[in-house]
């Protein structure tokens, strides 16, 4: 299991990741950030079948205060449950708490930087490669 355990992987500037429940439930994020100084970071969420396209804007995630903001572009309000899941997770890994039992927060086994798929043990563990964890 890939299970996210640093709060920096959110801010790799393409960090995909599902947060799932003992329901079966899950939600698959990403959390982008376009090439650039100070550029923000734009949250989705897969809405769809294609999981390589099918993402809705969600809102924006604060690598300083580890929140997700809405926007008036959101198509999503405070109380959805997505909106939820998503500050949970990143809560819970800022935290360094032990997930309670039958919830994962994993990445999808690619660099939350570069999104080449990760094949060294400790990158799997870090969620980002070699190369992309000296910037």
């Amino acid at each position: 299991m890939n299970t996210i355990n640093d709060i920096k992987f959110f801010q790799g500037g393409n960090a995909l990741f599902t947060v799932g429940n003992n329901k079966g439930e899950h939600y698959t994020f990403k959390i982008r950030q376009p090439k650039g100084d100070n550029k923000p970071f734009f949250v989705s969420i897969l809405t769809g079948p294609q999981n390589e396209s099918d993402y809705t804007y969600l809102g924006l995630y604060n690598p300083k205060t580890k929140y997700v903001a809405l926007t008036t572009k959101s198509k999503y309000n405070q109380e959805s449950t997505p909106v939820r899941v998503i500050r949970w997770a990143i809560k819970m890994v800022d935290s360094n708490k032990d997930i309670p039992e039958g919830y994962t927060i994993q990445h999808e086994g690619r660099c939350c930087r570069c999104g080449r798929t990760l094949t060294t043990p400790e990158s799997i563990q870090k969620g980002i490669g070699p190369g992309c964890q000296k910037h």
